[in-house]
Parts: structure tokens; C-alpha cells; sequence
């Protein structure tokens, strides 16, 4: 699946869904926490932001991530990390 066909509508029924980097050890998992709408664009897309939860470890530098879902196939998108609390650690993507 194409990065430019993607809407945050795609994304939106897959909150709670695992997302697989696989590479990092053990096939590190992602669990997508939520898919947001950050502006409307007229003729075009809306951006969007996906935040996910990974465990407390590791901790990944921003970088493109291949994340692959078992609806959407393998994806390589720009993964940044917000930031550790007790659950683990969060990251988030933007959609522009």
C-alpha cells in the first residue's frame, strides 16, 4: 500500500492493533494508541498524527521504521519518540 493513499480514516479502525518492526531484537511491536486529524485540507489530505506504544525497551531514535500490520502490509514511515512514562514508550508519526 502506497504512503500517499493513506488517510487517517485508514488508520482509524487499527487503534489497538499491533505494528511489527521487524530487524530490532525480538521483532520489537508497536501498538497504535491513536489516529488524529490535525487540519482540514481542502482538495487534498488532511494531516494526520498515529501515536504508538512500544515496551520501555528499546528505546528507538527517530528514523524510518518498516512497520509492518497484517491489514496494510509493510509500511516505512518516519517514527519519533514523544517520550517514556510507566507504560513505555510512545512515538508518533506525521501524515502531511
Amino acid at each position: 500500500m502506497s504512503l500517499d493513499t493513506l488517510t487517517v480514516a485508514s488508520f482509524e479502525p487499527l487503534v489497538g492493533d499491533a505494528f511489527t518492526i521487524a530487524g530490532t531484537p525480538d521483532d520489537l511491536t508497536l501498538v497504535l494508541e491513536t489516529a488524529t486529524v490535525l487540519a482540514d485540507r481542502p482538495g487534498g489530505r488532511d494531516p494526520f498524527s498515529l501515536v504508538f506504544r512500544g515496551p520501555p525497551e528499546p528505546l528507538l531514535a527517530q528514523a524510518i521504521c518498516g512497520l509492518h500490520h497484517a491489514q496494510l502490509g509493510r509500511l516505512e514511515i518516519f517514527v519519533v519518540p514523544l517520550g517514556r512514562d510507566e507504560a513505555g514508550v510512545r512515538y508518533e508519526a506525521i501524515f502531511s
